[in-house]
């Protein structure tokens, strides 16, 4: 008998931890599609470094990017992660120093992060490579707010 409600109850468990793994998650602070998808110019750059280590708990699935202080003040950007997706974020804080990296002069870095059970869910998948991979993490910000003259101009 109690057997049977020892088998129920991990069956449930179980039940529950698949549906909170592969359950959509959308808090995005604004709509990224329409401004990926846009002709406007925009100002790109690659992860300089991704941490992937979800088992060592929240907040240890992310990329950290150098961004030149004129995008300090952007009203957004967009983070893409290739077989992730889009997430359009708010700025919220910039550092010269993350995880033993420096910025180079007239830059900053931001540490943007992607859900852990996002992460957990793509490496059941098998995408561990390809979400560690740094050339698979992009922020995009708008251009034509800003100073234009000697960023890189991508379409």
């Amino acid at each position: 008998m109690y057997k049977h409600i020892l088998v129920y109850i991990v069956i449930l468990l179980l039940s529950l931890s698949i549906v909170i793994l592969w359950w959509p998650v959308n808090d995005s602070d604004c709509d990224s599609e329409p401004f990926i998808l846009s002709k406007t110019k925009k100002y790109q750059v690659h992860a300089t470094k991704v941490v992937v280590q979800p088992w060592l708990g929240e907040h240890q699935v992310y990329g950290i990017f150098m961004v030149p202080n004129k995008y300090e003040r952007s009203p957004f950007f967009v983070l893409t992660v290739i077989g992730v997706g889009n997430s359009c974020e708010k700025p919220f804080g910039s550092f010269q120093n993350i995880d033993g990296i420096s910025a180079a002069p007239g830059t900053h870095l931001i540490r943007d992060y992607i859900r852990t059970r996002l992460s957990l869910r793509l490496i059941l998948q098998g995408l561990y490579d390809q979400l560690n991979d740094k050339q698979n993490w992009t922020l995009t910000y708008p251009q034509d707010i800003l100073d234009s003259s000697t960023v890189n101009r991508q379409q």
